[in-house]
């Protein structure tokens, strides 16, 4: 770790430097609480690599921040995905009545368990057949909305906040 670009990271600074980023954000509060809501609906979809496009899209559908949208999506990371997808899919198989024990559903938890490319992990998602399918996604959904909810309401009251002290500032 004796890198140059490792050695002059100042980690102080480039927190100050997000969060001044975070502050800055342009837009109503409720555009961007939305759009970030609709980002952490996305991370928590167990679509691993179409959560930013479903996010925006979604944004774009229900007029929320583009930006905030994209960058909820990263609560969705390589730390969580294997709880992720396991939790997805327990509770869609309880909500659908499915056994949640099969040999297909343990290969793919050890291709995320393994890091495989999210692609590949998708393939396999879908060469499983309609019933694991389903699980995954009526899980998913479930956790999602779960998820997104009170985030909305948190991202609310925390842009409003921010709002309010930058309106105060300039007078």
């Amino acid at each position: 770790f004796k890198t140059k670009g490792f050695k002059s990271l100042n980690y102080p600074r480039w927190l100050r430097y997000y969060y001044l980023r975070f502050i800055r954000l342009r837009g109503d509060p409720h555009e961007l609480a939305l759009g970030t809501a609709l980002g952490i609906f996305a991370g928590l979809m167990p679509i691993m690599p179409f959560q930013t496009a479903l996010s925006v899209t979604l944004a774009l559908f229900f007029k929320g921040s583009k930006i905030t949208a994209a960058l909820g999506t990263w609560v969705s990371n390589p730390l969580n995905w294997y709880f992720l997808y396991h939790y997805s899919y327990k509770i869609g198989t309880f909500l659908l009545g499915f056994s949640s024990e099969n040999a297909i559903y343990s290969s793919l938890m050890a291709a995320i368990r393994r890091g495989d490319e999210p692609l590949a992990i998708i393939g396999k998602m879908i060469e499983s057949g309609s019933a694991i399918m389903a699980s995954f996604l009526a899980g998913g959904l479930l956790i999602a909305i779960l998820g997104a909810t009170p985030s909305y309401f948190l991202f609310l009251w925390i842009f409003k906040h921010v709002h309010q002290w930058r309106l105060k500032r300039r007078t």
